[in-house]
């Protein structure tokens, strides 16, 4: 009897080893780019009836198409926060995409207001500012979370009506906007020169759906139902797919840029970094050196952590590397001389970092570069 019971543990211990080791194999490291894609609104919550058009619909019928065009893409991943008419909690759309370590997160909405006469579209990041309209922006779509049961305890006390409950939104995502705000303006950018469609700009403000997202976020207003020619226009299949299509072309565009900011082996001409630092250092003329303030050159910020070498980046030199949660920033150049900071950007434009910009740093603390020039 005891025999039987040692063989029949170890028959079960063989198992739950064999099933270890293969689930170890199935456990295939998923290097894709993944982009959630969140179809605004759903279900009970009908978002807004411009011109009686359903704006939960027209964003499910975008974000379909475009999930299409994407799952077409070599090393693109791509999950929905919903693929049919349901209600999903907005914090829940936030932990579909953490879970999955998402690349992007892109949210669908339409745009809507009393009067009829604005249209255009508008790209929305985290933001701090809540005046005017787009605080009234925010509130409108910050308050669906009253539909959703046990929402005091979701959002921790969040009232939609507060500009400081908004405000307080936009700390957790800092670090990501800066790339948030890259993807915007292409997706602004797609819409006004590949679909002929009036640009309102990028926009920033604190809403709910990207609250809670580790990754750059956006939210894109396609347009407004309100305004009868637009609305019908959103309400058409060649509409969505336009629409669709040009977001596709955008999000194609940031991650090229990404991949080519950020490459493991980029050709350098030595010659030519080295023709380019001594026409900028013949080109100082004067000096603009603010004490107490480091200025540094941000040329990319990526998940990828890379050894700071001249071959990674370009042919750039004296590249620093921050560790910010689950990115890590990248700068060129570290000066007191503002000027100098400004021919550190040019030079690192001319290698291809076009988004590159200028940060400030006052003990140890990152400022505004307004503020930077003000404490001379």
């Amino acid at each position: 009897m005891k025999t039987n019971k040692n063989y029949i543990l170890v028959l079960m211990l063989i198992a739950f080893i064999t099933s270890l080791t293969s689930f170890s194999f199935a456990q295939v490291p998923d290097d894709r780019f993944v982009v959630v894609l969140d179809a605004g609104h759903g279900g009970r919550d009908h978002g807004n009836l411009g011109n009686g058009y359903k704006e939960k619909n027209i964003s499910l019928k975008v974000i379909l198409e475009l999930g299409k065009e994407l799952e077409k893409l070599e090393g693109v991943k791509v999950i929905y926060t919903r693929k049919t008419d349901k209600f999903v909690d907005l914090w829940k759309r936030a932990d579909i995409a953490n879970k999955a370590d998402a690349d992007l997160f892109v949210s669908i909405h339409c745009n809507s207001v009393a009067n009829p006469k604005p249209y255009g579209t508008e790209t929305w990041v985290l933001g701090e500012k809540n005046t005017g309209r787009n605080f009234e922006f925010a509130k409108r779509e910050n308050e669906v979370i009253f539909l959703e049961e046990d929402y005091e305890k979701n959002y921790a006390g969040f009232d939609p009506s507060s500009p400081e409950s908004t405000i307080a939104i936009g700390i957790e995502q800092e670090v990501y906007v800066e790339q948030s705000i890259l993807l915007a303006r292409k997706i602004e950018d797609a819409f006004k020169n590949k679909v002929k469609r009036k640009s309102r700009g990028l926009k920033q403000k604190s809403l709910l759906v990207i609250r809670n997202t580790y990754m750059p976020s956006v939210l894109v207003e396609l347009g407004f139902l309100t305004n009868k020619k637009e609305g019908a226009f959103l309400n058409t299949k060649t509409g969505q797919s336009k629409m669709a299509k040009a977001i596709k072309e955008a999000i194609i565009d940031y991650k090229n840029e990404l991949d080519q900011n950020i490459g493991e082996s980029i050709f350098v001409d030595v010659d030519e970094a080295t023709t380019k630092t001594d026409t900028i250092e013949a080109e100082k003329q004067t000096t603009h050196v603010i004490e107490g303030v480091t200025f540094k050159v941000q040329i990319a910020a990526s998940s990828k952590k890379l050894e700071t070498k001249s071959y990674n980046f370009n042919g750039l030199s004296d590249i620093s590397r921050v560790e910010l949660g689950k990115l890590y920033k990248y700068y060129y150049g570290v000066t007191s001389d503002y000027n100098q900071a400004k021919l550190l950007e040019e030079t690192a434009k001319s290698k291809g970092y076009s988004s590159c910009f200028i940060v400030a740093y006052k003990n140890g603390k990152r400022i505004p570069v307004e503020e930077a020039l003000k404490s001379r």
